[in-house]
């Protein structure tokens, strides 16, 4: 149920907990919580259902899913997936590698789904499960009293206002990094500069058969592609480019993006019959992250700590973990419970082992020696299948994939050496998000 923001900037609420963010991680941590039988507030600035990308979900996030009891919901609206495409301009040719030869005995299949309806069915169980929710609510400032509780000031569409008092603060707000932006800390991340331009398609030629739900990742000139299907015919579609790139553009976000898959000839031809169901988007300074992720009083989880480059579908997986361990934090901290310290260690090491896990192979994809690497159907020592379990969101306690992983990338660099021009000039294009060189 919303609950109506009160007419009186003086009207003060008391809860537990005030989560600020309806997305996937505010609404997980919220339901958890709300479970234990805590009082717990969420403001979410938009109202469901919404727009977002990241729609490609991983096999270990569905156990997560079950666990807030949204499985059966989610297998509703989702498409199954059973692996990836990758094509390469590079090889002239495509290989598909799939979930199920994972290391580790991941689900052999993840679910493509809308993120309007997805985020809808999480923030209706939170609600469900106790939380109560707030939309068309945009808080405008935290007041941090150390040692005791925080007051949170928000506002309504209409301008009213409304101060929530909290034991315990949760920024879930995504991109938006409500709680960076006042307390600073946030930074665009050195290693990795990119930007993207989607949307939605009618007529996307589809995979064959079991591969209908597959996702599609293309490589092309100026960065990467992304083809995902969902269950009602549309197709989601973006290219991740160097900033340069985008920043050249001198026709209709529309126009480019059509020109921009043009640039990719497998691509065009399957998109050589679709409509756009959507006005194309783009988004910039996509890769960040903050550098702290807690403090007295509250915690960040989800993108609102930091956010990398979305090509291993990592985001959702990433937000339902942290908001996963941090209510397992907060509860402590409600409770007075001494394990407080332990678990919001915990919390942290997780958080940023999965982050740097998926950065790692994130940082070299566009790199020809990590195409070289995905597009061999050879598998030595189970580097392969230690890969796939990464990709299939296994990345934070998988210890029989570190020693394949250590392989793998001591081959990645043999293989970079082999080439060393070139590679070094993908790393430069990479770092400064500038086109790199023409090499003989």
């Amino acid at each position: 149920m919303t609950h109506a923001v009160g007419d009186s900037t003086a009207n003060l609420s008391r809860c537990d907990v005030l989560v600020i963010g309806g997305g996937p991680a505010g609404s997980a941590v919220s339901a958890l919580l709300a479970e234990q039988g805590w009082h717990v507030e969420v403001l979410e600035k938009d109202r469901h259902p919404r727009f977002h990308i990241g729609e490609s979900l991983l096999p270990q996030t569905l156990p997560m899913l079950e666990r807030l009891g949204v499985l059966a919901e989610v297998e509703k609206i989702g498409l199954r997936k059973y692996g990836a495409e990758l094509v390469s301009h590079d090889h002239g040719r495509s290989r598909t590698v799939y979930f199920g030869r994972a290391l580790g005995g991941a689900r052999p299949y993840a679910y493509q789904v809308r993120r309007a309806d997805f985020d809808r069915i999480l923030f209706a169980n939170c609600a469900a499960k106790g939380a109560r929710t707030h939309t068309g609510v945009r808080a405008r400032q935290v007041e941090f009293r150390p040692g005791r509780t925080s007051l949170v000031h928000a506002q309504n569409g209409q301008g009213q206002a409304r101060t929530w008092e909290a034991r315990f603060v949760v920024d879930a707000t995504g991109r938006d990094t409500f709680l960076s932006g006042q307390l600073g800390g946030k930074r665009r991340n050195p290693r990795h500069n990119s930007a993207a331009i989607f949307s939605h398609f009618e007529g996307v030629r589809r995979l064959g058969g079991r591969d209908e739900g597959n996702i599609s990742i293309a490589w092309f000139e100026h960065g990467w592609f992304w083809v995902i299907p969902f269950k009602d015919g549309i197709t989601s579609v973006g290219a991740v480019c160097w900033p340069a790139y985008l920043q050249g553009r001198q026709t209709d976000p529309d126009q480019f993006l059509w020109d921009t898959i043009a640039l990719c000839p497998p691509l065009a031809e399957r998109m050589q019959h679709a409509k756009l169901a959507m006005p194309a988007q783009a988004a910039g300074n996509y890769s960040y992250q903050r550098t702290t992720m807690r403090g007295d009083g509250y915690i960040m989880v989800g993108d609102a700590f930091a956010f990398i480059d979305p090509v291993f579908s990592s985001g959702v997986h990433l937000a339902l973990n942290s908001a996963t361990l941090g209510a397992r934090a907060v509860d402590a901290y409600l409770r007075g419970s001494p394990e407080y310290p332990a678990r919001l260690r915990t919390f942290e090491r997780s958080v940023r082992c999965g982050v740097g896990t998926f950065s790692w192979f994130i940082y070299r994809f566009t790199q020809p020696a990590f195409r070289e690497l995905f597009m061999s159907p050879n598998s030595f020592f189970k580097m392969e299948e230690a890969v796939l379990s990464v990709l299939a969101g296994d990345v934070f306690r998988n210890r029989r994939a570190a020693l394949p992983i250590l392989l793998f990338k001591l081959s990645y660099y043999l293989v970079s050496l082999k080439d060393i021009r070139r590679n070094w000039a993908a790393f430069r294009q990479r770092m400064e998000g500038v086109p790199a060189p023409k090499t003989a």
